[in-house]
């Protein structure tokens, strides 16, 4: 099979964040060639909104596994760090949702590549074009072409990464954006 590149999101909402996203990002880098991990962002909870918020980043691999196959081995990873499915959108100590998998289109009852709602979630976008800024949906549209529309939802800047390594430095209260 053909290397594609392919884009991970990550997120938890539960105990050490940061701590959980690192342990995913190792888990990442034992299964396939990770590229770049987009700095790390904190957003407030989709869907269920009566939770904390997450840490989220989104990690960009190459690989040789077909779109399926990522998908099962990235719920084994969150199998692995203690993800429990209780609710639709509820708290989780990770999640790991396969965003784009070169110009794979598939929409099954197990998998869904592209992810059906990484077009509404600045969350995804705002940290998948930093670190894939020339990337396109398999319809051909330019990712970055996707920010406008979710321009209003709020995302916080934690902490920068340089892109190839999965070490957030926190950002400095000057640091910080307004």
């Amino acid at each position: 099979m053909n290397v594609v590149r392919a884009a991970i999101s990550l997120g938890s909402n539960m105990g050490d964040r940061c701590a959980m996203l690192l342990r995913a990002v190792k888990a990442i880098e034992q299964l396939v060639a990770v590229v770049a991990v987009s700095h790390l962002y904190e957003t407030e909870p989709v869907g269920l909104l009566d939770q904390a918020p997450f840490y989220n980043a989104v990690v960009i691999v190459e690989t040789d596994l077909g779109a399926g196959d990522l998908v099962g081995r990235l719920l084994e990873i969150e199998v692995r760090l203690g993800r429990v499915r209780e609710r639709r959108w509820g708290p989780r100590a990770i999640d790991l949702d396969l965003i784009l998998h070169g110009d794979t289109l598939i929409c099954t009852k197990s998998v869904s590549v592209p992810h059906p709602h990484y077009r509404e979630r600045r969350f995804v976008l705002d940290p998948l074009v930093a670190v894939w800024p020339d990337a396109r949906d398999p319809d051909g549209t330019r990712v970055s072409d996707l920010l406008p529309a979710v321009a209003d939802q709020e995302v916080r800047l934690l902490a920068r990464t340089e892109r190839h390594t999965s070490a957030w430095r926190p950002m400095s209260a000057r640091s910080q954006p307004r």
